[in-house]
């Protein structure tokens, strides 16, 4: 079992290390942000599952998953909180496709 625990554990942080790569790769800051996330959540599941598995003990198990529903909780909260102060700070000349917002906010 922990060589399971091993491969998860290096196939989250390969995912982690791409995360980051894209980070760098990609071109404005809506596709940074999902790169930074959505791969990065997933990554970090891989690697904290790994790590329990590995470890084999119930109480890595309920750390496990009080880090994972944290990180499920607040991460989308904060994804749409970067894109919309992107959004926000992007010129309208920049990004045609952007939702005007109410005046009165």
């Amino acid at each position: 079992m922990p060589e399971l625990g091993f491969v998860l554990v290096c196939l989250g942080a390969l995912v982690l290390l791409i995360s980051a790569l894209g980070l760098f790769r990609l071109n404005d800051a809506l596709t940074r942000q999902h790169a930074a996330t959505k791969s990065a959540t997933f990554g970090q599941g891989l690697l904290l599952v790994g790590v329990a598995i590995a470890e084999g003990d119930l109480a890595w198990w309920w750390r496990v998953g009080l880090i994972l529903t944290v990180l499920v909780i607040t991460l989308p909260v904060a994804a749409q909180m970067l894109a919309r102060a992107a959004l926000a700070s992007t010129p309208p000349s920049k990004h045609p496709a952007r939702i005007a917002e109410p005046e009165d906010r």
